[in-house]
């Protein structure tokens, strides 16, 4: 093992220990230590799930990528590991970047990731190749495994990372790598692979026409329900609507493979994300067929902020998210393994509400709600709702409907927050004639709001003191509201939250790939 990748797990495995668990969100994986953004290498691997993520030890600022590792039996339950790898050769030595894995035929964890060197003060991107069993990963020594001699021309070297590899049924592998053209434009090559080692280029699976920001990042290419679907995450967005947001965004694709060409194509398109934090989401197919999303649940123009640096941590994963398609839509749900963890269930029914109302036993930074509100008159529509959380006479953050304009709000403006970033979001949802079901998700620092049945999701992240807990509800003009409220087991999931395997890291013996190289 490397001195580099030995120093960041003696880092984390001492300033970990300094982190108490109520520092920390219940059941939303933050780092080890330090910083978190893009998730990496979400796979399904001998019995757990196992996540990497872009990560840095020794701040709570993006600097220095490793990869930082955690698994779990339900993901929920998030056990950290030590690092997984560290930028420790000439190939990788700017960082190591994101990308996927996979479980190989011999019972190996493969990880293909990006590595960037500087040259001549440019970054230079290739994709590499490590291997492990679980835990202690080491690199191929044919690395890097695709380059610039591998790119189709007018495709530059400075913007080609992020692969997401998955295996055919035949045994082969492919993976999807975004890449930038000398214009700017971001496009999505296809890769092919008989061993996951010696890979060829196939096709442009996709190109960015413009519509979509400028570079495409953290593809991901699947299957669901019968539709081929193209995730990417372009930069510089500008805005359309209340669909798409200016910056950095997240974009599904639906549409259809044309196998003969290798080329994707797209009847429809939609935001991933509505609300302020989220990006670079990726999938894993379960073994029990579900196909599951989680993202980084943060924004790159607000994480600036100084309020991080309360905390010896800084970043945060989105709860994980059953997808599937509904009338030719992407539809998220929080993946089922929540519902085993609620306790005190709260209902009510048919609550009036006009002006600002509480209702006794909701409250709590760590809840799951279920709100339905419609107008008390159908003839005649309220003129706005609001949900407000994470609540105490200074602070809160809200959720509010409008219907007469069909928007839904998300708003953390009075959260605490010091510096005038993005601090409000806007969605439509239309056709709901004064209708609208929330189900919402606090946990500590975050709020997740699947609208209409995961028609619509919305996320943002807060700091607001923790002794914040109020919830209450308010409405200009006459509503009712339907109710159903839940806290969490606490102990059941924060115990086990951010507990490390504090083992040594073995070295591996040496071993030979299916290329005949040493690992």
């Amino acid at each position: 093992m490397k001195r580099s990748l030995l120093r960041a797990r003696e880092y984390e495995n001492e300033l970990s220990r300094k982190i108490p668990e109520e520092e920390r969100p219940v059941f939303h994986l933050t780092p080890c230590v330090g910083w978190m953004n893009d998730p990496n290498g979400f796979s399904y691997y001998k019995g757990e799930y196992h996540l990497f993520y872009q990560y840095n030890p020794y701040d709570t600022a993006w600097d220095s990528m490793h990869w930082g590792h955690a698994v779990s039996r339900d993901m929920l339950h998030w056990r950290h590991l030590p690092a997984a790898m560290a930028p420790d050769h000439l190939y990788d030595s700017f960082g190591v970047f994101s990308g996927s894995a996979i479980e190989t035929p011999d019972g190996k964890h493969l990880l293909m990731y990006t590595g960037v060197r500087k040259e001549n003060g440019a970054a230079i991107q290739t994709q590499c190749i490590a291997h492990g069993r679980g835990q202690n990963y080491r690199k191929y020594s044919l690395n890097p495994v695709l380059d610039e001699r591998d790119l189709p021309e007018g495709m530059t070297r400075n913007n080609f990372r992020d692969p997401k590899i998955w295996q055919e049924a035949d045994g082969s592998y492919r993976c999807v790598i975004g890449a930038c053209r000398e214009n700017r434009l971001g496009s999505i090559l296809l890769y092919s692979s008989a061993d996951g080692y010696r890979w060829h280029f196939e096709s442009v699976l996709a190109e960015n026409d413009g519509s979509f920001g400028r570079m495409w990042e953290c593809p991901d290419f699947f299957e669901l329900d019968g539709k081929a679907v193209l995730l990417v995450s372009p930069q510089d967005m500008l805005p359309k609507g209340h669909e798409y947001h200016s910056g950095n965004g997240t974009v599904c694709m639906i549409g259809e493979l044309d196998a003969e060409r290798r080329h994707f194509s797209y009847t429809h398109d939609q935001a991933v994300d509505y609300g302020i934090d989220f990006y670079a989401p990726t999938t894993q197919l379960l073994p029990d067929g579900r196909r599951v999303m989680i993202g980084w649940m943060q924004n790159w123009d607000t994480v600036p902020l100084p309020d991080r640096v309360e905390h010896l941590w800084f970043g945060q994963m989105s709860i994980p998210r059953e997808l599937s398609i509904r009338d030719g839509r992407l539809v998220q749900k929080p993946v089922r393994e929540l519902e085993a963890f609620r306790k005190n269930r709260m209902e009510y029914r048919g609550i009036d509400v006009n002006g600002e109302i509480t209702l006794p036993g909701i409250r709590g930074r760590c809840a799951e709600l279920f709100v339905t509100i419609r107008p008390a008159d159908p003839e005649k529509l309220f003129q706005k709702f609001t949900l407000f959380f994470a609540k105490n006479e200074n602070y809160w953050t809200s959720i509010s409907f409008r219907p007469y304009e069909s928007t839904v709000k998300i708003d953390r403006k009075f959260s605490g927050m010091r510096r005038a970033v993005i601090h409000q979001r806007r969605c439509l949802m239309e056709g709901t004639g004064g209708e609208l079901s929330m189900h919402v998700i606090i946990d500590r620092y975050s709020v997740e709001a699947f609208l209409n049945d995961g028609e619509k999701v919305m996320t943002a992240t807060f700091f607001t003191d923790p002794a914040a807990d109020g919830i209450s509800f308010s409405a200009s003009g006459d509503a009712v509201m339907d109710v159903v409220f839940y806290d969490f087991f606490l102990n059941d999931i924060g115990a086990s939250a951010s507990r490390r395997t504090r083992s040594g890291a073995a070295r591996g013996r040496k071993t030979e790939t299916a290329a005949g190289a040493e690992l």
